[in-house]
């Protein structure tokens, strides 16, 4: 990560950041078996669900800006995460159809800074990201997504399948991103949906493609067969937009 990034090292400093329950989005820790007070931040850790890593003594001195990480590095959300009920009672209070966006593993922050960006212009009333394997609310993030980023709730999850089946239970229905899916013009886009958006380069996974209503491709003309991650989620986010002021 860069220097931009809130970067925290040592034990004392991550331990008071967890107990202030500062949004951490990552927290490294030297493989081991941990002393007293390492062993203090693990279950502190633990205890607020936060993503632990365990790495090599020299994958935590790359990291380290400081020189002094004790065994433990944390980078501190540049953001407060929502919950997927937040996103959910958004639109309630906007008496509109929900409309979310979730991220399969998009792990360039400045994709997701702007498709965050994307998400709020576009007036979808949340993102859904991935706890394990993805990008977090870093301060990349954040001035990847124009200040979006205060404005747009963005919900990390453990499963994003499951996720989507709690959604479903709800009324939304489930498009995602595939260049082999049907053309996004013939697709009914309306009504209460969550937008499924996968990594540049992988797409999205097969295990959460299955969980999906239907595909959508997007139609390409030139040479090049692909786009942006961050490209794709704004052509297809102002498709549902295209298609819900038909109303």
């Amino acid at each position: 990560m860069r220097q931009t990034d809130s970067v925290l090292e040592g034990r004392n400093v991550v331990l008071e950041a967890l107990r202030r329950d500062t949004p951490i989005d990552r927290l490294f820790v030297q493989e081991g078996k941990p002393d007293g007070p390492l062993s203090t931040v693990i279950r502190e850790a633990k205890r607020q669900n936060v993503a632990i890593e365990y790495v090599k003594k020299s994958r935590l001195e790359q990291l380290s800006e400081t020189g002094k990480h004790q065994g433990v590095i944390a980078y501190a959300a540049a953001q407060q995460y929502a919950t997927v009920e937040d996103i959910l009672q958004r639109a309630k209070e906007k008496d509109e159809p929900p409309f979310v966006i979730l991220l399969d593993g998009v792990t360039d922050p400045h994709n997701l800074g702007a498709i965050i960006r994307t998400a709020n212009v576009c007036g979808a009333h949340g993102v859904v990201i991935k706890k394990h394997g993805a990008a977090g609310l870093t301060a990349t993030v954040a001035k990847a997504s124009a200040g979006a980023i205060v404005h747009t709730p963005v919900a990390k999850v453990t499963n994003l399948s499951q996720t989507i089946d709690q959604l479903r239970e709800q009324g939304l229905w489930f498009v995602c991103a595939d260049a082999a899916g049907d053309e996004m013009y013939r697709l009914d886009l309306e009504g209460p949906i969550g937008l499924v958006i996968g990594d540049e380069g992988k797409g999205v996974s097969d295990l959460v493609k299955k969980h999906c209503d239907f595909t959508a491709a997007i139609p390409m003309f030139g040479e090049i067969s692909s786009l942006n991650a961050s490209v794709a989620a704004g052509v297809l986010a102002y498709e549902i937009v295209r298609q819900r002021g038909q109303k």
